[in-house]
């Protein structure tokens, strides 16, 4: 009787496994969730190891006197010796205060540029809602070292004058040209279009009901934009905080570029001799990213709503600015535009031209005589003037190898990613109230909240130190791209799959249609906008990654790693021509795809 009772017991959880399991989307959800565990733990856990390892040659060997095994003296010493204030918490401290003052100089700067393009009448809406993209668009050092072109000085930072040194005598103040105050504005200006998406959207998408109920009631607009529309926008200003301070935590080239010590840049000066001691800084910016995990969850819990107490259906007009405040607003932002967007673009193209780049003295007599190819067709005699046996841009074989590589990587990382993610978004859809669509939701989406460097370190400790040496390949460089990028695919793919009936795919099985056809002839044509999106996102953001990409290769893989080799070797004309050739390539295929599929950032917002 037993045995019987068990047998029935055991055939119903085998029935319930094999129903389970005869769902795709289950299928998927299982797979990826053990994938994507492995691909975000593993790296988390090599890591951790590495802090307490001892590395031979370093200064964890050197004060356990050992040359192998294990030791926790990495984090006494981080944390406790002399070195204390210099190696951990001046650059923690450097790493709050930038992230705070990006976030501060992001809203400001989104925000009203979102308010006067969504809630105004202003003049050259297009224009100004396209270009006020391209800071995003472009890599995120572009604005760090067209600010060193335009503000260093001799006198000051002691390099080479910058244009208003050498056209105007003009020596600003070393925290302008250095530190905290330019870094926070170059990334505050960087992540501004993350502001303006996200509060614009809402901007131009709130139920007009509620101001529509304040203004019958008599209540000044004043007291209706801080009671009614503030509050409306509160979700979105918290998603861009969000946003930017994982950003902003994990931004080297910003701060590296502009002389400001943060974790990040400390995590690169130290990992040669400090190994263990830097990977506890990285793990330190991981928590950074479990935080802003915790406070999404949160802050997603705690969403208010908000109803119409009174009022009648009906838009709003926009608010009607006064024709010269109008022309001045508009040529303000006009002008801010253009040395945020343009400006770079010709700046660079400058730089290599000239002889002696950063000298800008020929702009006194706009004498073309000044001026040189050299940087871009030297071929033969590599060895004059400066080239340190380097070929011209054009004929450079290590300039050729990393551009070609920049596209297999980015082609690559968009391809797989845009597929898992788009299989993510699809299962997770199906599956929606469920725990385990939850931990796979979160579980794909964590390594987004990372800070960038620190996502490359633990790949680096977990594939160039362990029996799988990856390093220097293009395989660890796509691995680390698709983990890194699967949620811009699958965050694009879940929001349309919600809104996706499953009644039309129940009538394809119905009739006995495979799900792979289901899914080639009925899901994908249907949502093939975000699906193309989830694709586009990973190609566009890879081509202009480094901080992810910095400690996986060396130079002549990708362009933005060799353009950093440039640099180190004062070669600065050629990585303004990587700087040139990166932006260049990025517009175009931005262009492409907007021309192609109509896909524009933002679209919907002002800028349609």
């Amino acid at each position: 009787m037993g045995y019987n009772i068990g047998m029935t017991l055991y055939k119903r959880k085998l029935n319930k496994i094999k129903t389970f399991f005869s769902s795709p989307h289950n299928v998927l959800l299982v797979l990826f969730g053990i994938v994507l565990t492995f691909s975000t733990v593993s790296p988390m856990v090599a890591i951790l190891k590495d802090t307490i390892s001892i590395h031979r040659g370093t200064i964890d060997s050197f004060i356990t006197g050992k040359q192998t095994g294990y030791t926790f003296a990495n984090y006494v010493d981080l944390f406790t010796s002399s070195l204390a204030r210099t190696n951990l918490w001046q650059p923690l401290l450097n790493t709050v205060l930038l992230s705070i003052f990006t976030i501060i100089v992001s809203i400001l700067v989104g925000g009203l540029f979102a308010f006067f393009i969504t809630r105004t009448d202003l003049k050259c809406k297009k224009y100004l809602s396209s270009i006020f993209i391209f800071p995003y668009i472009m890599p995120q050092w572009t604005m760090a070292v067209v600010w060193q072109n335009v503000f260093n000085s001799n006198a000051v930072t002691g390099t080479s004058n910058g244009l208003l040194a050498s056209l105007f005598g003009i020596n600003v103040p070393l925290w302008v040209a250095r530190g905290l105050f330019p870094s926070s504005v170059v990334l505050g200006i960087h992540y501004a279009p993350f502001a303006y998406i996200l509060i614009g959207g809402i901007f131009k998408n709130m139920d007009s009901n509620l101001e529509e109920a304040a203004t019958i009631l008599g209540i000044s607009r004043k007291k209706t934009f801080m009671r009614i529309t503030l509050p409306m926008v509160r979700p979105a200003i918290f998603s861009t905080i969000l946003l930017v301070f994982g950003g902003a935590v994990g931004s080297y080239p910003v701060p590296h570029y502009l002389n400001f010590t943060t974790l990040s840049t400390k995590y690169i000066s130290m990992n040669a001799q400090y190994t263990g001691e830097a990977s506890i800084l990285a793990i330190i910016m991981m928590l950074f990213g479990v935080l802003i995990m915790i406070l999404n969850q949160r802050m997603l819990t705690s969403r208010k709503n908000y109803t119409t107490v009174t009022g009648k259906a009906g838009q709003i007009s926009l608010i009607h600015l006064n024709k010269g405040v109008n022309i001045l607003i508009a040529v303000v932002l006009i002008i801010l535009t253009f040395f945020t967007s343009i400006f770079p673009i010709v700046l660079f193209a400058f730089e290599t031209f000239l002889p002696n780049p950063g000298d800008y003295s020929f702009l006194y007599t706009l004498d073309p005589q000044h001026l040189t190819t050299k940087w871009w067709l030297t071929n033969e005699d590599v060895t004059e003037n400066g080239m340190y046996g380097q070929q011209g841009v054009l004929f450079n074989p290590i300039i050729r190898k990393a551009f070609w590589g920049t596209l297999i990587t980015a082609t690559s990382c968009a391809i797989i990613a845009g597929l898992f993610g788009t299989l993510v978004g699809y299962a997770v859809a199906k599956r929606r109230r469920s725990k385990l669509a939850s931990y796979v939701n979160n579980v794909a989406f964590l390594p987004y909240l990372m800070p960038s460097l620190a996502v490359g370190a633990a790949y680096f400790v977990l594939f160039s130190k362990g029996r799988v040496n990856l390093f220097n390949t293009y395989y660890l460089l796509i691995i680390v791209g698709v983990i890194k990028y699967i949620p811009f695919a699958s965050r694009a793919s879940l929001n349309s799959m919600m809104q996706l009936s499953g009644e039309i795919e129940e009538a394809a099985i119905i009739q006995n249609i495979p799900w792979w056809k289901r899914m080639l002839g009925i899901v994908v044509p249907i949502q093939k906008t975000s699906i193309i999106s989830g694709f586009l996102l990973p190609f566009m953001t890879s081509l202009r990654e480094l901080s992810l990409f910095l400690l996986l290769c060396t130079q002549g893989f990708i362009l933005s790693t060799t353009l950093d080799y440039f640099d180190e070797m004062g070669l600065y004309a050629f990585s303004s021509a990587i700087n040139l050739i990166l932006i260049v390539v990025i517009l175009i295929f931005n262009t492409l795809v907007n021309k192609l599929t109509g896909a524009s950032i933002d679209n919907g917002i002002g800028g349609k």
